[in-house]
């Protein structure tokens, strides 16, 4: 089943922002879904959106698409604009190891929709839908300090992911 969820309008500010209303005066809906949920058109949108932000605009080229996009399991979240356009996403899916741990990945923004705070809402939204489980990212590094607002903490060194340097992050829940 497709969950939406409109985000509110608001003001445009930075990516560092976590309040709703870091929009501009576009509405933006935020929609839930597997992959096999989406429509054709909306599978192609994600896939275009990946493939420019990470294979393109950061010239690592590799395969995006992979089997953890269709896994029964993956949740994928989407802002859509009124006109039907996907302008950020991520993904959020379980461990294989099978020990409660979530992950959220294939976190971006198309660059004309960036500082606007739209990440922010979908990895809030993300964590909601792990509920009270550990999650774990591979943040991009300079990235860190924007991901420690929501509760992550380094777990790990360095590591290069192609030819981008990423670092290992968790949030355990407290108390």
């Amino acid at each position: 089943m497709i969950d939406r969820d409109p985000i509110p309008d608001g003001s445009a500010v930075d990516d560092t922002a976590t309040d709703d209303t870091a929009l501009d005066d576009t509405a933006l809906e935020v929609i839930a879904s597997s992959l096999p949920e989406l429509g054709p058109l909306d599978v192609h949108a994600l896939y275009k959106l990946r493939v420019d932000v990470f294979v393109a605009e950061q010239d690592c080229p590799y395969a995006e698409i992979d089997d953890v996009d269709a896994d029964p399991g993956t949740t994928h979240l989407l802002a859509r604009t009124t006109d039907g356009a996907i302008v950020a996403t991520l993904r959020v899916f379980g461990s294989d190891a099978g020990d409660g741990v979530m992950h959220i990945g294939r976190v971006c923004t198309t660059p004309a929709w960036r500082g606007r705070g739209i990440a922010a809402r979908l990895i809030r939204r993300g964590l909601v839908l792990c509920r009270d489980r550990p999650v774990e990212i591979g943040a991009q590094a300079y990235l860190e300090r924007w991901y420690e607002q929501f509760g992550f903490a380094r777990c790990g060194p360095d590591y290069l992911d192609g030819r981008i340097p990423h670092l290992p992050m968790r949030r355990d829940l407290l108390g």
